[in-house]
This record gives structure tokens, sequence and C-alpha cells, in this order.
């Protein structure tokens, strides 16, 4: 096993993007893929897991706060089934309550409203999703 994980923060419009590693617990930005309505550029998510060549998947689940699903849910499903659908990739999905809020506030602590384009805030939410998998299972 690589120990390596790669993570995606679903959502319509971007999906960010971050990579980790399961030995340090720790993981960074790699990128946010622009999507149309949902649908990424399945070459670059190939490409990455080619690249990466992670032993695991991660997409974070958009749920509600007392853990009901979203209309959103769904569609983080189907992404992440997609994934493993067209890549055979081992998939987990994982509750990402809150991530989007503490990427932003982590963002806007480090750069202010600069720091804060969609592309950034959807990859630090992916780096988030990924280190609260690790923390959860070490």
């Amino acid at each position: 096993m690589s120990g390596t994980l790669l993570a995606f923060d679903f959502g319509t419009k971007s999906i960010g993007v971050a990579i980790g590693q399961r030995i340090t617990g720790t993981a960074r930005a790699l990128t946010a893929l622009k999507a149309q309505d949902g649908t990424p550029e399945w070459k670059r998510i190939e490409n990455l897991l080619k690249e990466w060549q992670p032993e695991a998947v991660i997409v974070g689940l958009p749920l509600n706060m007392d853990g009901t699903e979203q209309l959103l849910t769904a569609r983080a499903r189907n992404f992440a089934n997609k994934i493993h659908g067209r890549f055979g990739a081992k998939v987990i999905l994982h509750d990402e309550r809150l991530s989007t809020v503490e990427a932003r506030a982590g963002l806007f602590e480090r750069g202010g409203f600069r720091a804060l384009d969609k592309g950034s805030v959807d990859s630090a939410s992916a780096v988030i999703i990924l280190e609260s998998y690790f923390e959860l299972h070490p």
C-alpha cells in the first residue's frame, strides 16, 4: 500500500483536489478542476490518478448539519460512483460538513479576501476533507 490518498471536494462548477499521505496524516491542495454542471473533464481526473496512484480516493459527502442529505449529496455519490466505475479506483465517501466554512476561514486568515477565489477554497476544502478522514482513520 502506498499510503497516498487523493481527495475531491465535489461541486457543480468546481471540484477541489488534494493529495495526502496516511503516514503523516497531512494533505496539500493540488488544484481545482472546472466542471460543467457537475461534470468534470474526466481526462484530468484520469491523469491525476495515473500520476499519484492513490490507494484510495476520498470524496467529500455534503450533508446538512443534522446529518440529512441535501440536493448535492446524490450528485457527489454519483461522482464517486463514476470514479470507481471508470477507473476502478477504491472510493470512500467522507462527511464533509463545515469543510468549506473552515477552508474560507483559514484562507482569509492567511491572505484576506484575495485568497478567497473559488479554486483556492475548493482545493483547501479537499485538504480539510482528507485530513479529517486521516483523523478518523489513522
